[in-house]
């Protein structure tokens, strides 16, 4: 059982903040806003959303990209932050599984996610 005040909290942090509807499979530009020294910039994010997990304002998602020299890049954000300038869906992805942890073996061609089709 939790504590109502807190869950009143969350409630509201969670209503302040503007989330698409998105799912493992998804491809997902997220921007972030990056602080470096005095200054702040906002810097793109784009990957494959390969697991969301947690609830409430704990909600975290993790994206994978391929960056240089071919070698994978996970990063988690917690859904929730401050820190996350917007996040935005590219591509939906048609695959048959909540977490997506496959995809750290495969390479090239056969990481690629078959797109959505919407009627």
């Amino acid at each position: 059982m939790r504590n109502k005040y807190i869950e009143s909290f969350e409630k509201a942090q969670i209503e302040a903040k503007e989330i698409p509807d998105f799912r493992a499979g998804d491809t997902v530009r997220v921007a972030v806003r990056i602080k470096e020294g005095n200054k702040e910039r906002v810097q793109n994010y784009e990957g494959v959303c390969i697991a969301i997990r947690g609830e409430g304002t704990g909600k975290t998602f993790t994206v994978r990209k391929i960056g240089a020299n071919n070698i994978g890049v996970e990063r988690i954000f917690p859904l929730y932050s401050d820190s996350i300038e917007g996040i935005e869906v590219v591509r939906r992805g048609r695959v048959r599984r909540a977490k997506l942890f496959y995809l750290r073996n495969l390479r090239g061609k056969a990481a690629r996610i078959k797109e959505l089709r919407r009627k």
